[in-house]
């Protein structure tokens, strides 16, 4: 079915309900301390790996993600840098003059820096931003990230940059809404649903991006602390993209439903993802462009394209992922 098809009979499906975290599947805390023995990638790639899913990515699926460029068209998926303190955004954008037109010259400049993980700023969490039992993805000891940084799993894992085929799952244009309420949980049902609507199989190597519609819902009625209540994926979908080999994830929030669902977890999606699959995670992206031109395209998939900044130790980095259609 193609994408305009399934754009067609979105009115039908908006019927559908939606699910929301409190009355989505429930999970106890055993429940999910078990996913991250049954689900995990550790020893994968060997007993020394700092790459994770990122090792799914591949000389040729690099190749054919390049053939899916045909018109050119490239957008930006960051969001603009927020610099007023806000109910999302604890930590703004500290952007300053350092000099300006009038200062002796001949050249300005500025200073720019931010703490950039939370619910505000486009970013990749490096695998060493999470710990689960004392311990980080492929076993590495918690104590391994000291004040001088991460020693392992550092963002630094991915300084050769981030290449392949993007997809983008427009789950508010699937429901046929602007934006999902808050608290609403995208569960494997809503991932199946939307590959037999649009035709497509996510499969090995893929980058696959989530939204919700957090930005136009932020434009519309303000900012939230999306902490406590924002739409995102339950924490049962994890094994769906364990299963599909997808490399990397992201979503224009923080990839979590909040409430979670889930007891004893705030983020269970983040840290199974992070801990357990080894998947690096965007947060915050603003995938209103991207969706647009997908439309506008008529097809959902595209070249990824990003590069973290190369912070020794760093556990993650703020950046500007680019997709081109």
């Amino acid at each position: 079915m193609t994408y305009f098809r399934a754009q067609a009979v979105s009115f039908a499906i908006a019927l559908f309900s939606f699910i929301p975290a409190a009355s989505a599947q429930q999970l106890d805390e055993a429940t999910v301390d078990g996913w991250f023995e049954t689900l995990s990638n550790w020893g994968r790639w060997g007993p020394d790996d700092e790459k994770g899913t990122v090792n799914l990515i591949t000389e040729e699926t690099r190749v054919a993600a390049v053939r899916l460029v045909r018109t050119g068209v490239s957008v930006s998926m960051a969001h603009e840098l927020l610099e007023e303190e806000a109910a999302d955004n604890f930590s703004p954008f500290d952007h300053r003059m350092t000099s300006i037109g009038s200062s002796p010259g001949p050249w300005s400049g500025d200073f720019v820096g931010v703490s950039y993980h939370g619910y505000a700023h486009s970013h990749l969490d490096a695998l060493c931003h999470r710990f689960q039992f004392g311990t980080m993805y492929n076993g590495y000891p918690e104590d391994e990230v000291t004040e001088e940084g991460c020693a392992r799993l550092a963002i630094t894992s991915f300084g050769d940059g981030i290449f392949g085929r993007g997809i983008i799952m427009d789950f508010p244009a699937m429901r046929g809404v602007d934006w999902l309420e808050n608290g609403t949980a995208i569960t494997t049902e809503w991932l199946n649903e939307w590959e037999e609507l649009h035709g497509v199989t996510v499969g090995a190597g893929d980058i696959v991006l989530i939204r919700t519609g957090r930005w136009p819902r932020r434009e519309a009625l303000g900012p939230w602390n999306l902490a406590v209540d924002s739409a995102g994926l339950h924490a049962s979908t994890v094994e769906w993209f364990k299963e599909r080999d997808v490399a990397l994830i992201g979503s224009d929030s923080a990839l979590d439903v909040k409430p979670s669902g889930v007891e004893g977890y705030g983020s269970p999606v983040h840290a199974l993802v992070l801990v357990a699959l080894g998947m690096p995670i965007f947060d915050n992206l603003d995938l209103e462009a991207v969706a647009a031109e997908a439309e506008r395209h008529g097809r959902v998939e595209f070249l990824f394209t990003t590069a973290p900044l190369r912070v020794s130790g760093g556990t993650g980095s703020p950046l500007n992922p680019i997709a081109t259609f």
